[in-house]
């Protein structure tokens, strides 16, 4: 019998699962080993079968004997993408490319692949109850494909163009044989297919072609009929005649022009110097004459002889007088040679004139030629245009003409795909594997009789244990807690003696009345419920005053923190989300509440070598969390204290009520943790003294703190707090 009645709540004994499973270990040792022997039986019992792969490469392939410019054509065009690859491994099963494969095999006549012929008994039962249908009423050929799907597997290897061809077969050797055969026949497929695509594209194109050539001879013999007929021969392939000679005839009026005002410039720089009498010397036409030349020489030559003999004759002699006629003369003849330069020059002007306005009358009748001519070229370009489109087409038609002629042999025309990786013949079975079949059914068994064994355990009872311990019970809980939990000090911070008693304080306060008085070390002779500050009391008044915020100050030490920790847990058990902060000195919370005194808490968050979600920590008695003391630098951590009222409104958000155990402050100390008066401040004294209480009271009165609550077990608290109040 289990000992748990019906009527009450009751939990599952991990500790009696155990003991249950191990005190029947023998038993389930050989379960296992008889189900791992009957795995390893099984599989030497079951056929092996052989497994064995073919890979294959889909890519654009060129001809071997192709020119590096279509070769460098070819391996540019567009890969193919991941439709394009997954219809390869569907032409792959394809009903045909598989018929193909059996044929040439001749698989047909392995009874591996159609064992419907030969059949078994299990199968004749099931096909006379009506269960399975009959196999023999699919075609012989059918049967074939069938069996051969269901040992074939063809997929595209992730994250690339490769598609793999796996097949199992009892026969290592056909195993590697089917999917080789399987790639050769889908290669000889694809380059087929590119080779009826040729042979169908040069039968169309020869007809087309024929046709085209006589199309542009039509063309071009109108084009040469129509320029005949309206005059626009070409000159240098792009110009008319009529152009051309416009283009000549305006070059050379243009040029005829700057040779007239070349001739006038020069005959009036001649007249400009005849009529002022200036030196003809150097203007360029007088100059080149070879007359004006040799008279000039002649001149000098004169000056020359009269300057040597007027130094030795007088100026009437007849010597000086014949040599200052010849000067005379020649300077005269001089001036006759100029007037000559001048006419000729005047004479260029004036033929320059003439033939300049013969070339505007040549030009004018030009211009209307050319101007006939341009409405003719508008017929002739269209003609011209036509005659263009039908050689173009004429030329690619030839062009791919020669490439799919060029490509009729089977080595021309390569599949789009090549093999990277032949099947080759398997030497171990991939299936059965032995020794991992074992393993996993011994595991699996052990695993199992575990299970039956933990449920035959909470079926009978054994395993469940009541909620509500008896004081027995609780008696043998509190000596292994007491293994656990560390004890306190035994001198307080005001050197009173700290009662170890209130550890024990873990549960609700009216179903563990002994509990709470052995905790507060109260006589079994004084009534609890007459202390209206007892924890309890406080407890019931948070609840009710539904305070997000209580700051408790325990001015005797420990003792009272130990109280805090009492009325956390007490809140805890009554279903409220509750959190302790630990803001003593002592770090005496974190003792009594922590799994680990070295986790991090509030000293590290404020120091910053924690995250706020790293301090937050469970209470290992209760459902109650915690924030820890922590370990970092107190005086640093004091710094950011201002920072611990942004802490407390994120966590009054979060959970029901938030206490900070502040151990002996003081109003300066407990002002800096929160900008609002309306909190609760809860005067933790176990022991109450009225010296204390009425001064603390009084001072966090006066600081505008109007919720101040006693918490104490002792005697005199009622009449303390009439006084202080």
């Amino acid at each position: 019998m289990s000992g748990v009645a019906r009527d009450q709540d009751v939990d599952i004994d991990l500790g009696q699962l155990v003991r249950a499973v191990w005190a029947r270990r023998l038993r389930i040792l050989a379960i296992t080993l008889v189900g791992a022997g009957v795995a390893f039986a099984g599989a030497k019992i079951m056929s092996p079968q052989y497994r064995s792969e073919t890979r294959i490469l889909i890519e654009p392939r060129a001809p071997a004997f192709a020119s590096t410019q279509q070769a460098n054509d070819a391996s540019a065009g567009p890969l193919m993408d991941e439709l394009n690859i997954a219809s390869q491994v569907q032409l792959l099963q394809s009903a045909d490319l598989l018929k193909k494969v059996i044929n040439d095999l001749k698989l047909y006549n392995l009874p591996e692949f159609d064992d419907a012929a030969s059949g078994s008994a299990m199968s004749s039962i099931l096909v006379k109850l009506h269960l399975k249908k009959n196999p023999l009423e699919n075609p012989p050929e059918e049967r074939v494909i069938d069996a051969f799907v269901e040992h074939l597997q063809v997929y595209q290897v992730p994250g690339s163009r490769v598609i793999g061809i796996t097949f199992t077969s009892k026969d290592p050797k056909l195993a590697a044989a089917i999917p080789n055969a399987m790639a050769n026949v889908y290669l000889s497929t694809q380059s087929g297919a590119k080779l009826d695509s040729n042979s169908e594209a040069t039968r169309w194109l020869e007809p087309e072609i024929e046709g085209l050539r006589q199309k542009v001879s039509e063309a071009e013999r109108k084009v040469a009929e129509y320029r005949t007929s309206h005059g626009l021969l070409q000159t240098n392939g792009t110009t008319t005649f009529p152009a051309q000679q416009l283009n000549d005839i305006s070059a050379e009026l243009t040029r005829v022009r700057g040779d007239k005002a070349n001739a006038e410039a020069r005959a009036q720089a001649v007249r400009n110097a005849l009529s002022s009498g200036e030196a003809s010397d150097t203007l360029p036409d007088i100059m080149s004459s070879q007359a004006i030349q040799r008279l000039k020489a002649t001149e000098s030559g004169l000056q020359s002889q009269i300057s040597d003999l007027q130094t030795s004759l007088l100026n009437n002699h007849p010597r000086l007088k014949s040599l200052r006629a010849q000067l005379s003369d020649i300077r005269s003849q001089i001036r006759q040679e100029t007037q000559k330069i001048l006419a000729s020059i005047e004479n260029e002007s004036k033929v320059a004139d003439l033939r300049a306005s013969e070339l505007e009358r040549q030009s004018d009748t030009v211009q209307a030629n050319s101007a006939r001519a341009g409405e003719d070229e508008v017929g002739l370009n269209a003609l011209e245009r036509e005659a263009n489109a039908q050689r173009q087409l004429l030329e690619t038609y030839l062009v791919r003409y020669r490439e799919a002629a060029s490509r009729a042999d089977s080595n021309s025309s390569p599949a789009d795909a090549r093999i990277v990786s032949r099947a080759v013949e398997p030497v171990d079975p991939y299936f059965p594997k032995v020794v991992p079949i074992v393993v996993v059914a011994a595991v699996a068994t052990l695993i199992m009789s575990a299970i039956v064994i933990m449920l035959a355990e909470l079926f009978s009872g054994r395993a469940l244990r009541p909620t509500d311990a008896s004081p027995e019970t609780i008696e043998a809980e509190a000596v292994v807690e007491e293994k656990h939990v560390p004890q306190a000090a035994p001198i307080a911070a005001a050197g009173k003696p700290v009662q170890p008693s209130m550890l024990a304080v873990v549960a609700d306060e009216e179903d563990r009345i002994e509990d709470v008085k052995a905790a507060e070390d109260v006589p079994e002779d004084e009534p609890e419920d007459d202390n209206e500050f007892s924890v309890a009391s406080v407890a019931d008044y948070l609840t009710g005053s539904r305070a997000p915020l209580a700051i408790a100050i325990s001015p005797t030490g420990e003792n009272g923190s130990a109280a805090t920790v009492s009325l956390t847990r007490m809140l805890a058990d009554a279903g409220h989300r509750v959190i302790l902060i630990d803001m003593t000195g002592s770090g005496y919370p974190t003792e009594l509440m922590a799994e680990d005194p070295a986790a991090p808490g509030v000293t590290d968050l404020l120091c910053g070598e924690a995250a706020f979600g790293d301090t937050i920590h469970g209470d290992r008695l209760s459902d109650a969390h915690l924030i820890p003391q922590g370990q970092s630098d107190v005086r640093r951590a004091m710094r950011g204290v201002d920072r611990l009222s942004l802490l407390l409104d994120a966590l009054a958000a979060a959970y029901d009520l938030v206490v900070v155990e502040c151990g002996s402050a003081d109003v300066a100390g407990v002002s800096r943790l929160t900008r609002s008066r309306d909190v609760e401040i809860i005067l933790s004294l176990p022991e109450v003294e009225e010296t204390i209480f009425v001064a603390l009271m009084t001072e966090f009165q006066a600081a505008g703190y109007e919720r101040v609550v006693l918490m104490s077990g002792g005697e005199g608290a009622e009449q303390a707090l009439g006084r202080a109040a």
